[in-house]
């Protein structure tokens, strides 16, 4: 059996970490997300400075490669403030749902970087923002299996 399938590659022992894959998308993030890439920032410099001062090459090894990650990210970062009072659903707004059941969901389209969707947060370019961007209250937008209307834009 390959060692592949039995070990998770970690950066110990002379392993190479693969790097992080970088979207091939515009960074589009809420100020809040670039806040969250920064904090990433600082507390990926402090890992490093910690490995570095213990020798331990498989932390330091990762830290380095999240923080290539995260200077990229970083650097491409291209802040959009949500627009207000929006007539129609665009980056940055939290959109109120109304399934066919009479179900309210609440969803804000968020960077990549930045979506959980447990929590609401979902990609400007997942398959449910990219049914709700341009659309307005009233609209109906296919949603798991049925549909649900844009009742509000905040």
């Amino acid at each position: 059996m390959s060692r592949a399938f039995v070990k998770e590659l970690d950066g110990a022992e002379g392993d190479e970490l693969p790097e992080l894959a970088i979207s091939p998308h515009r960074n589009l993030v809420t100020a809040q997300g670039l806040a969250a890439i920064d904090a990433n920032l600082r507390r990926l410099d402090a890992e490093l400075s910690g490995a570095r001062a213990t020798g331990d090459r498989a932390a330091a090894a990762r830290a380095e490669r999240d923080l290539r990650y995260w200077s990229s990210r970083r650097a491409s970062a291209e802040v959009v403030v949500p627009q207000r009072q929006a007539e129609v659903v665009r980056f940055g707004n939290r959109v109120e749902l109304r399934t066919e059941s009479g179900a309210t969901l609440h969803f804000r389209i968020v960077g990549e970087d930045e979506s959980d969707p447990a929590a609401g947060l979902i990609s400007w370019v997942s398959p449910l923002a990219e049914l709700l961007l341009g659309s307005a209250p009233g609209d109906e937008v296919p949603f798991r299996g049925g549909m649900a209307e844009v009742v509000a834009i905040d």
